[in-house]
């Protein structure tokens, strides 16, 4: 009685031992399924967007990096340069403009001595800054005196002319001599306007 006893004991001992290893072998075959992949008809679900996008950029940029990106630099630098150029250029109109403004504050009676207006002196100025933005306002206002002085007996010698020579980078002596006057001539112009215009701020 006592063997039936222990052998039924030690069946029933397997067959728990055999039940504890199927549900576990069931649960890691489940497991398994759960991180090796996503459940049938839920493929790609869970994925964060984009990222066969970016990834795709990336090949692009790389496999063209040797042409599009280089060409892409090039077209930055020359453009930055042309850009860079026009800036200093507006920058120093508008510097020049600027201090044309506080000598005719400075001077408010020095354009009708000059038998001018403040207004056409600072338009005409502000006009040829945008041809010669080197150009200094004294010149202009010389220019503009000696067009005026000139002018009758010389009618090739103007304002504009003169302006055209300092673009040049000729200086106004230079440029009266170019336009027909001898250096003495020139110089003499040149000393008499500057002498005008001394007096025309005065006061």
């Amino acid at each position: 009685m006592k063997n039936s006893f222990g052998i039924l004991s030690l069946a029933v001992l397997c067959m728990v031992v055999l039940g504890m290893v199927s549900t576990a072998s069931a649960q890691g075959r489940g497991s398994g399924r759960g991180h090796g992949g996503p459940p049938a008809g839920s493929q790609g679900m869970g994925q964060p967007g984009g990222i066969g996008v970016d990834k795709g950029l990336g090949i692009s940029s790389e496999r063209s990096v040797g042409r599009a990106d280089t060409g892409r630099e090039t077209a930055s630098d020359r453009s930055n340069r042309r850009s860079d150029a026009g800036l200093d250029r507006a920058r120093l109109r508008s510097d020049n403009a600027r201090r044309a403004n506080e000598e005719l504050r400075a001077h408010p009676y020095m354009a009708a001595r000059l038998h001018t207006t403040a207004n056409d002196l600072r338009n005409g100025y502000q006009a040829a800054l945008l041809t010669n933005p080197n150009l200094k306002f004294g010149q202009y206002v010389a220019a503009t005196r000696l067009g005026r002085n000139l002018g009758s007996r010389h009618p090739n010698i103007t304002r504009d002319a003169i302006l055209a020579g300092l673009a040049n980078g000729k200086s106004i002596g230079r440029t009266l001599q170019n336009l027909g006057l001898s250096e003495q001539s020139a110089n003499a112009a040149k000393k008499q306007a500057e002498r005008e215009i001394r007096e025309a701020k005065k006061g």
